[in-house]
């Protein structure tokens, strides 16, 4: 039986710097790395020291979903680390975003992200993890991203609760909570054809302290999340001390927003 782990966004940004870090983490024999672009996909063969399979999935699409428990169910592998790295999110108003948009986050971010654990769980034995990408959004609510950080509330509560659930088992779920990140996700998030959402960022985190920060706060065995970095940290404290509604006219006016 192979010992794998299994990392989904695994084509750029911080799902490819933990495909890249794995073997600072464990050693496997192979890496399922899945995401839409199989070309950026295939590049991960000469980026990391173990057997790479690629997995080329819209995991939005459930039928994709389905394809790849068919694949579980054909190889039957030990899966050591799934790390549920997909999502995406829009920079918009809501009644100005799209339909297929708002709803294809929760798609993607939650169901997903939930069929994802539920379909590799009975893979798993003790010792294994599930980490969940999450985000600072989700200690709060945000007017114009407020899709986006609802659906990381979700996986925030969703990966700290069945982390208790499965305690038991030996399988433990832990959940990174990054703030703003340079990656690919700005490419998606922004429509260029519009005045910008977000005209100030308060950090800008690079994939590699994001990933650096999981895997040591993983060694810590009485943390079931992580915010890398400390602004980021800050931020959420203060956060969690204040009001929701001064939280987001704060938001509002620091990006002088209506």
């Amino acid at each position: 039986m192979k010992n794998i782990a299994i990392i989904t966004g695994a084509s750029s940004g911080i799902g490819k710097q933990f495909a890249i870090t794995l073997k600072d983490h464990k050693t496997y024999d192979e890496v399922w790395a899945i995401a839409r672009n199989k070309e950026r996909l295939d590049e991960l063969k000469n980026e990391i020291p173990f057997p790479v399979k690629t997995i080329s999935l819209d995991l939005s699409n459930p039928d994709s979903i389905k394809e790849y428990t068919a694949i579980l169910e054909e190889e039957k592998p030990n899966v050591k680390t799934l790390i549920n790295n997909s999502g995406y999110g829009k920079f918009e108003a809501f009644e100005q975003s799209s339909l297929e948009d708002n709803l294809g986050m929760i798609d993607l971010n939650c169901k997903a992200l939930t069929a994802m654990s539920y379909v590799t769980i009975p893979y798993m034995t003790a010792g294994s993890e599930i980490i969940n990408i999450a985000s600072v959004a989700a200690f709060q609510p945000i007017p114009y991203i407020n899709v986006y950080a609802a659906t990381k509330a979700y996986v925030l509560l969703f990966s700290r609760a069945l982390n208790l659930e499965l305690k038991s088992k030996g399988i433990r779920v832990f959940a990174v909570c990054p703030f703003w990140t340079k990656s690919r996700f700005f490419d998606r998030a922004i429509d260029k054809q519009k005045d910008p959402i977000v005209k100030k960022y308060a950090a800008m985190y690079l994939p590699e302290q994001i990933t650096k920060a999981t895997w040591k706060a993983l060694k810590r065995n009485n943390k079931d999340y992580v915010i890398p970095g400390f602004i980021a940290t800050m931020q959420v404290f203060l956060v969690k001390l204040l009001p929701h509604k001064l939280v987001m006219n704060i938001w509002l006016n620091d990006q002088k927003l209506k």
